[in-house]
């Protein structure tokens, strides 16, 4: 994974998760203020940088899914 956005992604929900998962523990509430602080500016940058990203591919709408064959494609395009 070259890709920045997507470490960024999955950094984020980790984050997230360890994030619930402590609020439901008995941690001191200083610790969960600080890292609610934390995760709202990281939030707001992952969603930046993945709407701001310069990821370019050269698959389009005809190439449909990798996992749906072409010749069913082409079919379902003739019958129509």
């Amino acid at each position: 994974m070259k890709n920045f956005a997507i470490k960024l992604v999955w950094f984020t929900t980790i984050y997230v998760f360890v994030f619930a998962g402590l609020c439901q523990t008995n941690v001191a509430l200083p610790v969960i203020m600080t890292l609610y602080c934390v995760g709202m500016p990281l939030i707001l940058f992952m969603v930046y940088t993945v709407l701001t990203d310069d990821y370019k591919t050269t698959k389009t709408f005809k190439d449909w899914y990798g996992d749906h064959p072409m010749e069913t494609l082409e079919k379902e395009e003739e019958e129509s």
